[in-house]
């Protein structure tokens, strides 16, 4: 394919990579799924272990400037996590406590505006090997803790909320009360 060898097409090419993706990401997030809140952990333990290893392989510098932006980057990935966990549609069925989630499509577009950002960075990295004076290591690497922040805590928003939404269920099943419970009338 043209586009990515990087001819004359490639935009066009990407932009329609980036529809079809697109479409495809809607279509299967349309749909409800069952959320495991057990399991929520596993994603992020993942991303922190990469995380970690990266760090170890390739420690970040330790000038301020390098530290103030993995901080920054820590705290927008934080941001956006949080947020992003928030977009997510969760529902609690009350007879069985099933959770189900589905991705609402401001959150789609949110990730979206995500990658294209990252794509725009990634360009002027690529051109200049260094951004606003921090060469592209820096970058890299608060790119990546900006994404992996993000994966932690959206899933810790996630598991948060539905938990909070099973209590409720719980306790307006409680609440209302059931007609066999009710003692016989006795006359």
């Amino acid at each position: 394919m043209e586009f990515m060898r990087g001819g004359a097409g490639s935009a066009t090419g990407m932009i329609i990579v980036l529809a079809l993706a697109l479409t495809v990401i809607l279509l299967r997030n349309s749909r409800p799924r069952k959320l495991k809140i057990v399991l929520l952990w596993i994603r992020p333990a993942i991303f922190v272990a990469i995380l970690a290893a990266t760090f170890a392989a390739n420690p970040p510098g330790f000038d301020l400037t390098s530290m103030g932006l993995l901080v920054l980057a820590l705290l927008i990935g934080c941001a956006l996590g949080w947020q992003r966990g928030r977009f997510m549609h969760i529902d609690v069925d009350p007879a069985t406590d099933a959770v189900t989630a589905r991705a609402s499509p401001v959150g789609i577009l949110f990730i979206l505006a995500i990658l294209v950002v990252r794509v725009g960075l990634r360009g002027a990295l690529i051109q200049n090997h260094a951004l606003f004076g921090m060469p592209a290591s820096s970058i890299t690497d608060a790119l990546f803790l900006v994404f992996a922040s993000m994966i932690v805590i959206q899933s810790l928003e996630m598991g948060l909320r539905a938990r909070r939404l099973i209590g409720e269920a719980r306790t307006a099943k409680a609440a209302v009360p059931s007609p066999a419970a009710d003692p016989p009338i006795v006359r």
